[in-house]
């Protein structure tokens, strides 16, 4: 009943509620996400949700959009700039994302949505994960987020979806709340965003 009905009602229902009540917050950040990013205060991206199916991710941009000589990107280090650092760090980034859940594309909770070039790369069982829609905090967030290696997030992303329940829901957010405050698994150990899934070895 849950997991057919009641997720969906409850993701609309809060979702909806937390736009509303947070938007002088997401207004400012708007505003100096806008200025730090020469008027590109968002960021989309095509990501795999449920069954595989892509749809657009909105999120804060943190980082600009400058190259070197040769008109590649700089590394993402010195890409990212102080407000987007700070966005980031806070977690304010993955606000947008309320109207992907709005959208029916995201749950509040379930397996990040990736790239979908790493579709090809997933084995039987991590391919599991999009068995749910995608969230925007889950099981692997709140145990690890960019600090574990990616088969650990898988991992924790399939023992989810084999147990997604409103009260591991209720939990996942609580341990949300104390990430957040805490600021812990923002960056991996050699990177100040995740490294790229390279396949299973």
């Amino acid at each position: 009943m849950y997991r057919l009905f009641l997720k969906s009602v409850i993701d609309f229902t809060v979702a909806l509620f937390f736009l509303v009540g947070l938007s002088p917050i997401i207004l400012i950040t708007t505003i100096a996400v806008y200025f730090a990013n020469q008027g590109k205060p968002f960021f989309f991206q095509l990501r795999p949700g449920k069954n595989e199916q892509l749809f657009k991710i909105i999120k804060f941009k943190t980082m600009n959009d400058k190259k070197d000589s040769d008109g590649n990107l700089l590394s993402d280090a010195h890409r990212l700039t102080k407000i987007g650092n700070f966005v980031r760090k806070t977690s304010l980034d993955e606000l947008p994302q309320l109207i992907n859940v709005l959208k029916g594309d995201m749950s509040l909770i379930g397996p990040r949505p990736l790239l979908p070039e790493y579709l090809p790369l997933y084995n039987d069982k991590q391919r599991r994960r999009h068995v749910v829609k995608p969230g925007i905090t889950g099981w692997a967030q709140v145990n690890g987020r960019n600090a574990i290696s990616w088969e650990q997030k898988f991992e924790y992303d399939v023992w989810y979806v084999n147990h997604v329940s409103f009260l591991l829901d209720c939990k996942i957010v609580y341990l949300t709340i104390n990430k957040v405050f805490k600021r812990e698994g923002i960056t991996s150990e050699n990177s100040v965003s995740a490294e790229a899934f390279l396949g299973n070895n």
